[in-house]
């Protein structure tokens, strides 16, 4: 049970930190918080990632070159251009490291003030940290495993960002169905996306990417919207109009 709970808290938490920090805070801008709240949320996100931690300002630009090529050869993983989602997550994994490293021509519309703690991501990026945190995930499991098999589990913890991204975009591109056309092969997944916190609600995220809201449908559930209208109401965050 130990374990269980371990992994859905760890699955929940990055993906979490994943949608709500790193896509729909750092690529699209729907909402705005001050400093304050923006260091506790990138130390959140950092926490929650762990060994797969994911440097925002490099997610960001990524994911904006999905929107504006989206389903094409330049988009860095659709998921029409490959053989299966291994190889699509290491061709997404070369461009995401060229682009953290500047080592990508990337166009001036992709640039942009995007959230940046560049003293967090030298820790949280170093493979010091990656290593740390991934013997911290097995010591758990050490301790608390009562059978063979969820050791199974552990390479999930080590990957859980990028194994989130794939998921992501090799369903949300391939399987489900389109309330809108958007000139691209976005998807809506499952109908009630809870599995991925929203996330998998693509063809609705393609056709408005800077509305707050997942959902289009009335019998569709984005459960990280209402999430996020309490943190407006509180004054975590302030949530521009779409």
């Amino acid at each position: 049970m130990a374990i269980l709970i371990f992994f859905l808290v760890h699955w929940f938490g990055s993906l979490f930190s994943q949608t709500f920090f790193n896509h729909r805070y750092s690529s699209h801008k729907m909402f705005t918080m001050n400093k304050l709240w923006e260091r506790f949320f990138y130390l959140v996100t950092y926490i929650s990632q762990g060994s797969s931690y994911l440097v925002p300002r490099a997610y960001a630009i990524l994911h904006r070159m999905h929107h504006a090529y989206s389903d094409t050869e330049q988009d860095p993983h659709s998921p029409n251009f490959f053989k299966d989602v291994f190889t699509m997550m290491m061709h997404t994994k070369e461009v995401y490291m060229k682009v953290k490293n500047n080592t990508l021509d990337v166009s001036s519309k992709f640039l942009g003030n995007y959230p940046a703690w560049n003293f967090m991501d030298k820790i949280a990026d170093s493979w010091i940290s990656r290593i740390l945190w991934s013997a911290g995930y097995v010591t758990f499991y050490y301790f608390f495993a009562t059978a063979w098999w969820v050791y199974l589990l552990l390479p999930i913890h080590f990957l859980m960002g990028p194994i989130h991204g794939a998921i992501v975009n090799w369903c949300g591109h391939k399987y489900g169905y389109q309330n809108f056309d958007n000139q691209d092969k976005s998807k809506n997944t499952l109908v009630f996306d809870f599995l991925m916190l929203g996330e998998l609600f693509q063809n609705n995220h393609h056709k408005h990417p800077n509305s707050p809201n997942f959902a289009a449908k009335w019998w569709e559930l984005d459960p990280i919207y209402p999430i996020m209208k309490v943190m407006h109401w509180v004054g975590i965050i302030q949530i521009r109009k779409a």
